[in-house]
């Protein structure tokens, strides 16, 4: 288990030092706390971040913050990798904004974080 996880981040940063980046790789429902997890992507580009799934329109993730992060709880487990961690992210502001929670995992959540800053978070602290 732990060579397919190596070799899996292994070609996934090799991707990306080609240039080829393909987004986080993740699970999400939308809004949070409600419906069925969904396989899909968060994409960071020009446009914005946004999430992106398999099938259906992408979720435009505008001033995007993450309130908190968590492990599944049993239940979740058993739709998502019990070993992924659930990021639950607050976007917009009044009638558009909305929440979501995007499951990734652990090696990704850093730079979900990235995309998608921490709430609280001061952009001038050192």
């Amino acid at each position: 288990m732990i060579d397919f996880l190596r070799r899996a981040l292994r070609k996934r940063s090799e991707r990306i030092a080609a240039g080829t980046p393909d987004g986080i790789p993740c699970m999400a429902r939308h809004p949070a706390g409600a419906g069925r997890w969904r396989v899909g992507r968060v994409l960071t580009g020009p446009g914005g971040v946004r999430w992106e799934p398999r099938r259906g329109e992408p979720v435009p993730l505008t001033g995007g913050r993450a309130t908190g992060v968590r492990p599944p709880s049993v239940k979740e487990g058993i739709s998502i990798n019990p070993g992924a961690r659930i990021v639950a992210c607050a976007y917009g502001s009044g009638e558009p904004g909305g929440t979501i929670e995007i499951a990734v995992m652990p090696f990704d959540l850093r730079e979900l974080l990235e995309a998608v800053p921490q709430a609280g978070q001061d952009g001038s602290a050192p």
